[in-house]
């Protein structure tokens, strides 16, 4: 199976608050693993596979292509942020772990970095909580690879519940 990603790198410059310089080999891995640790989770692992097939395959329709647009991408943009910005300003190479500082910059602090990742993580949060409220109204009549999952598959993690108050 070839990996599709379900977001591209101007996706994310357009709809989020990232500079369209950003180089892919930097966006690209975060952009994966967000797909793979968050959205895979929401989705569970048939849907996850579904979608991706489509859009290798080049055949993505309705319901899936409007789930993806309307849904799958907001939660997605928003979790690559903050799988991103902790590592932004990081290079890792032959020559060790560096940060590079353009002229006339100044390097955030780490907590402001914090807040950053804090802000994106909130935003996607948002989204994934209207993606499972959607699922819940929907997918039983329309999406069935969602309620498909067996064995070893991810079961689609179909509760809002980033912390807080519990009442």
């Amino acid at each position: 199976m070839s990996k599709a990603l379900f977001v591209t790198r101007h996706d994310i410059s357009v709809f989020t608050a990232a500079n369209g310089n950003i180089d892919n080999d930097k966006i690209l891995p975060y952009i994966n693993q967000a797909q793979d640790i968050h959205i895979q989770n929401y989705l569970g692992t048939d849907l996850y596979v579904k979608i991706q097939n489509e859009i290798t395959a080049g055949t993505l329709a309705n319901p899936y292509l409007a789930l993806l647009s309307d849904y799958i991408k907001p939660m997605l943009l928003h979790w690559s942020l903050v799988e991103y910005l902790p590592y932004a300003g990081v290079n890792i190479s032959n020559g060790g772990i560096y940060t590079k500082n353009p002229e006339n910059s100044t390097a955030l602090t780490k907590e402001h970095v914090d807040s950053l990742v804090e802000r994106s993580r909130s935003t996607a949060e948002f989204y994934t909580r209207r993606f499972i409220d959607y699922m819940t109204n929907n997918a039983a009549g329309l999406i069935p690879e969602y309620y498909s999952n067996s064995q070893e598959d991810m079961y689609p993690d179909d509760v809002a519940d980033f912390g807080g108050w519990v009442l």
